[in-house]
């Protein structure tokens, strides 16, 4: 059996990650994987995370199964992050996943399950596991044209026109914030352009929201997808806790299925469940238990979201401080984005042998297709990453 075995293509960030290792150069740069770092280079443990996590382990009494989509208490904590008040609680199903992309692949599933028939609008470029998932459960996408490499902003003119040609009951994949991997998001007034586009042609939005808190703030982080919910018949979001809470570790997500209608919540609640049973049954709880004390716990809440700030503060600082070094050493005002851009990622826009050059010469590491993580830099590296995007001519 195993003789018939095909390899499978190697991951690009993962080869890169071990490029990295492999590479004796002490002044080497890490900027391709996509986890957050503070100035040491760590990534750490949040304050509050270990709080609850000692806690937990006092107070905690068994270890037994929760159910099939999960404690609805982390549902209802991860309902009330994410959305607010924007849709009816009543009209919300919700499983507990392992971390976003768990989320994500069950929202496909379920795609695949209410309409085989239809296509999945992917913006270009997108995070390389929503095409690779896609393409393995065998659903047709459709790329849409998102990001601009001469600007390095939205290309909004061509994203509405592609999804112009998307036809009733097609998906249309979003990111609610903090796109990845460019960095460049849609404004309030493109936001609804975009669901006003959705709700003519009969489009069902899957949001993934893997970086709330990372980009603006909580609140603003969220606003798109809450004007998404709250204005549409029917849509999909898929969040991940991985980010903002720091438990990488811990598969820590959740899938929303939301609709207009109280009556299909019932139906939608029970199809969640029927497809988690069918892929790893109970999901795990460790991550998402201490994600609920600590959205549940006011001093624990307010110490998370105080650290989250200093997160999202210090990566807007590196931003600014990689334009201005890049102004001050290219005499151009070319590399403002990256100021402007939001999250842990920005896309250069630059060609793949560049991007070689960078590393060839420098020791920079960076994904091929020019998308960098910011949070890999720090005051040290900022200067050293600037110096070399000028002498590779970016």
């Amino acid at each position: 059996m195993f003789e018939n075995l095909k390899a499978q293509p190697a991951d690009k960030i993962l080869a890169l990650m071990q490029a990295f290792r492999d590479d004796p150069r002490e002044d080497k740069v890490d900027l391709g994987v996509g986890v957050y770092k503070n100035a040491r280079g760590v990534t750490p443990v949040m304050r509050a995370v270990k709080a609850a996590e000692q806690r937990l382990w006092q107070e905690q009494e068994t270890k037994a199964y929760t159910g099939l989509t999960g404690d609805p208490a982390f549902a209802d904590a991860m309902i009330s992050l994410v959305l607010d008040d924007a849709v009816a609680r009543e009209n919300i199903a919700a499983a507990a996943t392992p971390g976003g992309t768990g989320a994500c692949r069950q929202a496909f599933e379920l795609i695949r399950m209410a309409n085989p028939d239809a296509r999945v609008f992917v913006s270009n470029p997108t995070w390389p596991n929503h095409l690779s998932i896609l393409s393995y459960l065998g659903i047709e996408t459709v790329a849409y044209r998102y990001f601009d490499d001469e600007t390095r902003s939205v290309d909004f003119g061509g994203m509405m026109e592609y999804l112009g040609t998307a036809r009733a009951g097609d998906v249309v994949l979003l990111h609610g914030c903090c796109h990845n991997p460019t960095g460049a998001n849609l404004n309030a007034v493109e936001w609804q352009a975009v669901i006003d586009l959705l709700n003519d042609k009969g489009l069902i939005p899957m949001i993934d929201i893997a970086y709330q808190g990372f980009g603006d703030g909580l609140q603003d982080d969220a606003a798109a997808t809450r004007m998404v919910a709250s204005q549409v018949p029917e849509c999909l979001v898929a969040a991940s806790c991985s980010k903002n809470f720091g438990v990488y570790r811990e598969r820590t997500g959740l899938l929303m299925a939301i609709s207009q209608t109280t009556s299909q919540q019932g139906l939608n609640q029970g199809t969640l469940a029927f497809l988690n049973r069918q892929n790893y049954s109970f999901p795990p709880d460790h991550g998402a238990r201490l994600v609920t004390m600590i959205l549940n716990d006011d001093a624990l809440r307010a110490d998370w979201a105080s650290e989250l700030e200093e997160v999202r503060l210090s990566m807007l600082e590196l931003r600014k401080s990689l334009a201005g070094e890049l102004q001050k050493l290219s005499g151009s005002d070319r590399f403002a984005f990256l100021a402007q851009h939001r999250g842990m990622f920005s896309r250069l826009g630059t060609t793949p042998d560049k991007v070689e050059k960078l590393r060839a010469d420098h020791g920079i590491y960076m994904i091929g297709d020019s998308r960098m993580n910011i949070a890999g830099l720090n005051a040290r590296t900022v200067p050293v990453l600037a110096q070399a995007i000028v002498d590779a001519g970016v």
